[in-house]
């Protein structure tokens, strides 16, 4: 019987999960909670074989309570179930050796299929959150732009930008044209959110 402990902040979600996995054979959920720090404690007492973590809760992250039970070098598998397709964290999560990294949208079939694999010594991302990530990661600005990008972000104008970086106001306009164009937006703002957002500057 693989052992598994539970933590999600939103309750409802928490107790629909809990029963889902128990309704399988070879699973027991011996543990749940809501915040990070509780699960950690709990999750040192009770040595699961699995450990479900959500990344935002109360007090710890799920990515906290991963890291440490790296560090502890306890013998637990840890999936981190999230709604988040975000680089910084899957960046964290596979820093923190965890096992599965997968979205919450993903049909409870998954997540069981994804349990029995990382038993057997496999590693599991969800296909649509790596997708995500990498076409996030890709910068479609060139250095240029990324630099009339910073300027903007200061408040200049285009005559001031194209005395800071040295290009004519003409190519300045030109420059921020095609920044528009790539990141799909009709403003200089909309534009810097994209980019900031998307982690490019």
């Amino acid at each position: 019987m693989t052992t598994i402990f539970l933590a999600e902040d939103q309750k409802l979600l928490n107790t629909a999960l809990a029963t889902l996995l128990s309704l399988e054979d070879d699973l027991e959920v011996i543990g749940t909670s809501t915040d990070g720090e509780d699960a950690l404690s709990s999750i040192i007492t009770k040595n699961p074989d699995v450990a479900i973590l959500d990344i935002e809760m109360p007090k710890l992250s799920g990515l906290d309570v991963a890291q440490q039970i790296h560090l502890l070098r306890l013998p637990i598998k840890v999936i981190i179930l999230t709604t988040f397709a975000n680089a910084q964290y899957f960046a964290q999560a596979v820093a923190a050796d965890v096992n599965g990294y997968l979205l919450k949208d993903n049909p409870t079939e998954q997540l069981v299929k994804a349990i029995h694999e990382v038993l057997d010594g496999k590693t599991i991302f969800s296909p649509e959150l790596v997708s995500t990530i990498i076409s996030a990661e890709k910068n479609p600005l060139t250095k240029r732009e990324l630099d009339v990008l910073k300027e903007i972000k200061t408040g200049k104008s285009s005559k001031d930008i194209a005395k800071a970086v040295f290009l004519s106001e003409g190519t300045v306009r030109n420059y921020i044209s095609s920044i528009l164009s790539k990141t799909g937006t009709s403003s200089r703002i909309e534009a810097l959110n994209v980019a900031e957002k998307n982690k490019w500057i």
